[in-house]
């Protein structure tokens, strides 16, 4: 077993695994990228949240499409909890950030490239916490979808 909340090693969820990390390394870029010039003329922490606000939008719709598109959930609902697991993520992400920057960096001096640093260590906190609320809540698959979905007995 890679991690136990992972569930088993197979082949199909490792698949999942690489998509989620591939495609949500996709959604991280954007969201880091567009970070810059939001800088320009947004304070560090509201540059931060509008990022990561774009970066979630393109994470849903990667994410839906190719990392979990057997959702039993309705999309309202896919909607709903995506928005509460990336919310949380958004505190994670912000708490990371600041963190890093305020606190830790100033302890070993002036470190170059350190709101990048900061930002981009916490949206790597904030993935992992993500995967783990978009695999069991967001985009779940129900029991009952699940049954259906198997083979009976008696086919």
């Amino acid at each position: 077993m890679l991690l136990p909340w992972l569930g088993r090693e197979s082949p199909s969820n490792m698949t999942q695994l690489v998509r989620f990390l591939l495609l949500g390394g996709t959604a991280a870029a954007i969201n880091w990228i567009v970070r810059f010039p939001l800088s320009l003329f947004l304070p560090f922490p509201a540059a931060v949240f509008v990022a990561y606000l774009i970066g979630m939008t393109a994470g849903f719709t990667l994410y839906r499409s190719y990392v979990f598109p057997g959702s039993s959930l309705p999309l309202g609902v896919q909607i709903g909890l995506f928005l509460v697991v990336n919310s949380v993520g958004a505190v994670i992400v912000l708490a990371v950030s600041l963190a890093l920057l305020n606190i830790a960096f100033p302890a070993f001096g002036d470190v170059p490239f350190a709101e990048a640093l900061a930002h981009g260590t916490g949206i790597g906190v904030g993935a992992a916490a993500n995967f783990i609320g978009h695999k069991y809540l967001t985009f779940r698959i129900t029991p009952f979808a699940r049954a259906k979905s198997e083979p009976s007995l008696r086919d």
